[in-house]
């Protein structure tokens, strides 16, 4: 069912618990998450990136994402991630998703409350849940930069959620984007973390939570976090699966890659949710 990201997100945190998000690119990675939250009864936040745009458009995004979370019984909230530009954001919203983020984390704090609160207008007024970030996540990206991680300070964040009235804040405390360098878990700064638990009344999401490290991430979740998202493991395990199969035909080289990506889900759940 289509579930509100504001009601699953606030019941995660009262239970000390978390939610995954995991980023889809495509109808078979849509259907692998939304079909592994059904079977253990788990929400998700089932999540479509701007940055993914030229894989497939906004408009099949929503048809997928709407479709799949309506023949199901677990809660699924249909969110679009990173949102880069107001357009794009509105697009999102009159198209039906239900939860949005606005990524303005590279500008300066004045400039990011500005431009969030623009888009939590727009989407409150749809009853839209929106999500922004203070500090910011470095890592790589799409187009194979790189860009350095701003840990969030308290006081900053704090300021953030009271003046812009966004749902959910995504933190900087240690992860990063992409592929973390020869394969280490990051150190996340816990102590930052629980001050913000203290000091910020609404839930806390953690970006970057591929390659974080099983142990980084359930401690983050008791400390703190209640959203995490997870994008990379899930190409890097359909690809792990096909090696270890070896399938001879397309066909069986999609259920593999389904397969991985399937069991990537079923792991993170367990991990923060159960």
């Amino acid at each position: 069912m289509l579930a509100r990201s504001k009601d699953v997100l606030q019941a995660a945190r009262t239970a000390h618990r978390g939610v995954v998000a995991p980023d889809f690119i495509d109808l078979d990675s849509a259907r692998c998450f939304v079909e592994t939250a059904d079977k253990l009864h788990k929400p998700i936040i089932l999540s479509f990136a701007q940055a993914h745009r030229h894989m497939i458009s906004l408009e099949e995004a929503a048809l997928i994402g709407g479709f799949l979370a309506k023949r199901v019984d677990a809660p699924i909230v249909l969110h679009l991630d990173h949102g880069e530009d107001f357009d794009y954001i509105e697009q999102a919203v009159k198209l039906g998703f239900n939860s949005v983020m606005l990524d303005a984390s590279m500008h300066d704090f004045a400039e990011n409350v500005r431009l969030t609160k623009e888009v939590v207008r727009m989407a409150h007024a749809a009853h839209v849940d929106v999500e922004a970030e203070i500090g910011h996540v470095g890592g790589s990206t799409e187009g194979g930069s790189e860009t350095e991680s701003v840990y969030t300070t308290v006081e900053e964040a704090s300021a953030f959620a009271e003046q812009t009235g966004v749902d959910s804040l995504a933190v900087s405390i240690g992860t990063s984007h992409g592929v973390y360098k020869n394969n280490k878990n990051p150190q996340l700064n816990f102590e930052r973390l629980a001050e913000l638990r203290a000091a910020v009344p609404i839930p806390l999401v953690l970006h970057g939570g591929s390659g974080t490290g099983d142990e980084n991430l359930r401690r983050a979740v008791e400390t703190g976090i209640t959203k995490v998202n997870v994008f990379t493991e899930f190409l890097t395990s359909a690809f792990a699966e096909i090696q270890t199969e070896k399938p001879d035909r397309y066909a069986t080289l999609k259920c593999a890659a389904n397969e991985g990506m399937k069991k990537t889900l079923e792991h993170y759940i367990r991990l923060i949710t159960l």
